[in-house]
């Protein structure tokens, strides 16, 4: 199985909105399994809104760049905005603060098989089975 999606979003909710629907409306096709469909929506929607709004700081001039990769059961997802980017150590979020900021990619984190983060670029990989 391949599949190769990529992107341009612009900086803006609705347009966000759209993109990740047509997204998960091609790997429905597929991909059958629904609770693996909620996994991937939830990573998506994680690491375009957090590029379009924190990185990118919904300026809609600005875009945030999605790519997609299926290969056998490896799904690799790249996204860059045009922002400063960041330093985030994931082991520095502490639950009990009850802070927003980082609760996402700790969220991705946690759903993913692989994740990196390299400044306005973020690396996904999940595997399929």
């Amino acid at each position: 199985m391949s599949f190769i999606y990529q992107r341009s979003i612009f900086s803006d909710l609705e347009d966000v909105k759209i993109a990740m629907q047509d997204v998960i409306n091609k790997l429905r096709n597929i991909i059958n399994d629904e609770d693996l469909i909620f996994d991937i929506r939830l990573i998506l929607n994680e690491l375009v809104i957090n590029s379009a709004i924190h990185g990118n700081k919904c300026n809609r001039d600005k875009s945030v760049e999605l790519y997609l990769e299926l290969k056998g059961n490896v799904l690799k997802i790249k996204i860059m905005d045009e922002g400063q980017g960041i330093d985030y150590d994931i082991k520095s979020y502490n639950p009990e603060e009850l802070k927003c900021c980082g609760r996402g990619l700790v969220i991705v984190n946690g759903l993913s098989d692989e994740f990196h983060i390299e400044k306005n670029k973020v690396e996904v990989v999940k595997y399929i089975c």
